[in-house]
């Protein structure tokens, strides 16, 4: 077994553990060995990075085996510089989720740990996969313990949700269904991704496939105007779910987006670029623009998520080194400030429970310790230079105004309407007297909850501040891309 099979199935095989340890006496067991599987199943990626050699674009640590022989099925896995990263945020965003529900969740934990760690397996699945039919395997078994966890854990609609985000992320990806078996039958009867790129396919075809992969990773994304299940989902799911879902799950639709659009359909990829770009302006600027009004703490960074994002799809669609790279630092950078955010609302919610801004006022007279890790993260959701939310942005607004000035100009108004959304909800909900008897009440973060913050504190400022680590995996593996791309362009 190699160190990429190991990164998937520890924690899915910890994951079984913890379904099989059921009784209510063992919820503390439950608990510590949910968090030394996370803790494990982090460690065993760090060799991924170790090893890494960042001169090459070729993938590396590939395992490849016969899966399903009668139809050339390969278990086959590498991760390039387009994918490593992930596969390391996945694991810790695990470790922090398992610490983060340590106390709230108190009714069938054994489930909820074990949904999160097999759902952490399946996401590095996704991002390791190098067989079309295996990614499809993957992709979409994740959306089985993601709606197991909304609706048993969910709030009062959960159901509704559910169903909601299942039926969504489900009927977008049939369409990607049939591109996958088309693509099967064109190459000859392979589901190798490798052999996929090196197909040329006439124009209609490739738009065809462009739009196929489309419906299903717009959808995960969420792009506008596919967006709108992502709202109501947060406001429903349990802060692990919420925390997960942001700073993992949409990235699978804009991981999709490189490794399949962009180098099987090339040429539809450059002729639908200006509508991929028009999408990701009205989620940057339109977007940006729900989320002032809401009264929601969720429904606010949710918006924000679907914001922030838009930024990922723009920057892969103006076809620029620094725009792609900047579009991979912004998902690695929101993974880390959207869960920091969804898992701060959590630490409210488990105090008051209420989400509502107009519940809370004054939460920095009573709660001090965690008003400064909450600041620290709406700073780097504004996009504050020396956070990891100003990097990513960045680049990709400076790919654009290369690009082309006005796409760039309406891409940095983005970061005023993101300062004005954000900053708004902290004044409402942290400064001032205090607003109520319940805010009184309120009791600073135990050491659990500052350890949880801390950690994703220590991410957004080391990628902040040293971004080198993030850039240089992925340089290589983005201009390998791109001269694909290109070249396909002019042939």
């Amino acid at each position: 077994m190699g160190l990429l099979s190991l990164a998937i199935w520890t924690p899915i095989a910890f994951g079984v553990v913890l379904l099989a340890l059921g009784r209510d006496e063992q919820t503390q067991a439950v608990r510590w060995v949910a968090l030394i599987g996370a803790l494990v199943s982090f460690l065993v990626t760090l060799p991924v990075y170790v090893h890494f050699d960042t001169a090459t674009a070729a993938m590396q640590f590939v395992e490849n085996v016969p899966w399903i022989e009668r139809f050339n099925v390969k278990y086959h896995l590498g991760v390039d510089g387009i994918s490593l990263w992930f596969v390391l945020l996945t694991a810790f965003i695990n470790v922090v989720v398992i610490i983060a529900s340590w106390e709230s969740i108190t009714r069938r934990v054994n489930q909820y740990m074990g949904a999160f760690m097999i759902l952490s397996g399946l996401m590095i699945g996704v991002f390791c996969t190098l067989d079309g039919l295996l990614f499809y395997v993957f992709f979409e078994a994740t959306l089985i313990p993601m709606y197991l966890i909304i609706g048993i854990w969910g709030g009062p609609n959960k159901i509704y949700a559910a169903f909601k985000f299942f039926l969504y992320t489900l009927l977008g990806s049939l369409l990607m269904l049939v591109a996958l078996i088309y693509l099967y039958t064109k190459s000859g009867g392979s589901f190798e991704l490798a052999a996929w790129h090196a197909m040329r396919l006439d124009g209609p075809t490739q738009t065809l496939l462009f739009f196929a992969f489309f419906a299903a990773f717009a959808v995960k994304v969420p792009m506008w105007p596919v967006h709108t299940w992502l709202p109501d989902v947060h406001v429903e799911a349990p802060t692990g779910g919420s925390a997960v879902l942001a700073a993992i799950m949409l990235k699978l639709g804009a991981y999709g987006f490189l490794r399949f659009s962009l180098p099987i359909a090339p040429d539809a990829a450059h002729e639908w670029a200006w509508l991929m770009i028009a999408l990701s302006l009205i989620a940057v600027v339109y977007v940006g623009l729900v989320a002032m009004v809401q009264q929601d703490m969720k429904k606010l960074v949710a918006y924000s998520s679907v914001a922030h994002m838009g930024f990922v799809t723009l920057g892969f669609f103006i076809f620029i080194d620094l725009g792609v790279s900047g579009g991979l630092v912004q998902m690695i950078a929101h993974g880390f400030v959207s869960g920091a955010m969804f898992l701060s609302i959590g630490v409210l919610y488990d105090r008051m429970h209420s989400r509502e801004i107009s519940s809370y006022g004054g939460v920095v007279n009573t709660m001090p310790k965690f008003a400064a890790f909450a600041l620290f993260f709406a700073m780097a959701n504004c996009g504050l230079p020396g956070t990891a939310g100003f990097v990513g942005e960045w680049m990709v607004i400076l790919a654009a105004v290369k690009f082309n000035f006005w796409v760039g100009f309406a891409a940095a108004s983005a970061l005023i309407f993101g300062a004005a959304y954000t900053l708004w909800m902290f004044k409402r909900v942290y400064l001032g007297p205090i607003a109520n008897d319940h805010v009184k009440e309120l009791v600073d973060i135990n050491s659990r909850e500052f350890l949880m913050l801390a950690l994703l504190a220590a991410a957004v400022l080391w990628m902040g501040v040293y971004p080198k680590p993030f850039t240089d995996v992925m340089d290589v593996s983005v201009a390998q891309l791109l001269k694909h791309v290109a070249v396909s362009k002019l042939n």
